[in-house]
């Protein structure tokens, strides 16, 4: 199972925002659509992430005068990508090793998705389900 599965179901629309964007303006879209990230992307390349992550840590060190400050100031990087012929297991496994919880999916230089740990852990455990209930299905029909 890889990644290319998991992007088949959710699709390749991702929320971006440039490095130039303001904090403020980025925090708000994360509170209005109820997510924890956003790629940075820059000409079409993902430079960076900017997570709640990101704000709560400015926040802490520069007080609440970040929130006028620029993405490309307070983002993560080198964003941690993969690619979407990824085994899911290793995706998993590199989320737990770097204590991440989101990764956008580079193919050829270009995002085509980005999946978080959740997306991961659903599709393995819908995965594991299915395999159980036709395991219960067979074993009923000997």
């Amino acid at each position: 199972m890889r990644i290319a599965e998991i992007l088949k179901n959710k699709g390749n629309d991702v929320l971006q925002v440039s490095p130039d964007a303001t904090v403020l303006s980025v925090v708000a879209m994360l509170a209005e659509k109820r997510i924890g990230c956003v790629p940075v992307v820059e000409n079409g390349e993902v430079i960076g992430i900017f997570s709640e992550r990101d704000v709560v840590y400015q926040l802490a060190q520069s007080g609440h005068a970040m929130l006028e400050s620029i993405v490309r100031d307070v983002m993560t990087t080198p964003p941690v990508t993969i690619t979407s012929d990824m085994p899911i297991v290793s995706a998993l496994s590199l989320i737990t090793r770097r204590r991440i919880r989101h990764l956008p999916v580079v193919d050829g230089g270009e995002m085509v998705g980005f999946v978080s740990i959740g997306d991961l852990v659903k599709f393995r455990i819908d995965n594991i389900e299915a395999e159980a209930t036709a395991m219960r299905d067979y074993i009923q029909s000997v």
